[in-house]
């Protein structure tokens, strides 16, 4: 398994057309619960791929799996060429400081200012002087439309702008791959639409080749390339393409009902 694996990636790198993520043959869950089982996809550089899924499928614990913070039971995950999951401690770390990761709630520290919050990273992994620091940081800042909230604290901040800071401190390490956790949830519309609006213009400017987790509807067909949805009882990818398409045209009755928002009506009768 891991030699065809890495058979693909060293094909795929011969052919100049290297992913920026290829999981190959996964198997993730726990001891006794397989949430995924001999999953592959690729994640194009530049790509906006979104992760769908019911309730339990497994979505951020797939997310979770790709940044190494889970090991897989089985398979491959390559990220810019390296294979995460087989790596060692170093070339792991080394690996996962080309990713940047929000996670739902933002995760800033409560007791830094949002400057500092965004500085962090640099202030872990780099030898910078503070003003160069401080300078990344509001350039950050800046790109995510937050340059006036430089001074405020996490509890001064709205649901949209812990989320902004969130990913200004994602890009803080110089990444190209951007990971997601549901950034639309807990927004209103327009906030909602505000921060797709800046996901894809990150993407369109900056090159920036992201992996999200959402069920918002909206978001989904609003951002996303291409869509891959997972399902929790057969444990596998049971649609990958175009939102739109899945949701006009797909065969699977499971998809067009995620797509569609329609009850499942089975689990209605059997409460009634």
């Amino acid at each position: 398994m891991h030699t065809q694996a890495r058979a693909d990636n060293a094909a795929a790198t011969a052919g100049g057309a290297l992913p920026a993520i290829s999981v190959r043959n996964l198997r993730m869950g726990y001891p006794a619960r397989v949430l995924l089982d001999n999953a592959s996809f690729d994640v194009g550089r530049g790509e906006i791929l979104v992760i769908l899924g019911g309730s339990g499928s497994g979505k951020s614990s797939l997310m979770k799996t790709i940044i190494g913070l889970y090991k897989p039971m089985a398979g491959d995950i390559f990220v810019n060429g390296a294979n995460i999951a087989t790596a060692g401690v170093e070339e792991k770390a080394q690996t996962q400081r080309k990713l940047g990761v929000m996670y739902q709630s933002g995760a800033l520290f409560g007791s830094l200012n949002v400057l500092e919050n965004v500085r962090f990273p640099l202030d872990q992994f780099t030898d910078l002087a503070l003003a160069d620091k401080n300078l990344t940081a509001r350039m950050l800042l800046h790109q995510l439309e937050m340059a006036y909230a430089e001074s405020l604290m996490p509890a001064e901040l709205s649901g949209g702008m812990l989320k902004r800071a969130g990913i200004a401190r994602a890009m803080a390490l110089g990444c190209d791959i951007l990971l997601l956790d549901e950034p639309s949830a807990g927004l209103d519309p327009i906030t909602a639409a505000n921060l797709d609006r800046t996901i894809l213009s990150l993407r369109k400017n900056l090159g920036f080749t992201f992996v999200v987790v959402t069920h918002e509807l909206q978001s989904i067909l609003a951002i996303a390339d291409r869509s891959i949805m997972l399902d929790p009882v057969s444990r596998s990818i049971i649609a990958d393409g175009k939102p739109a398409d899945l949701r006009d045209h797909s065969t699977d009755a499971r998809v067009r009902q995620f797509f569609n928002r329609q009850p499942d009506l089975g689990k209605q009768q059997a409460r009634s």
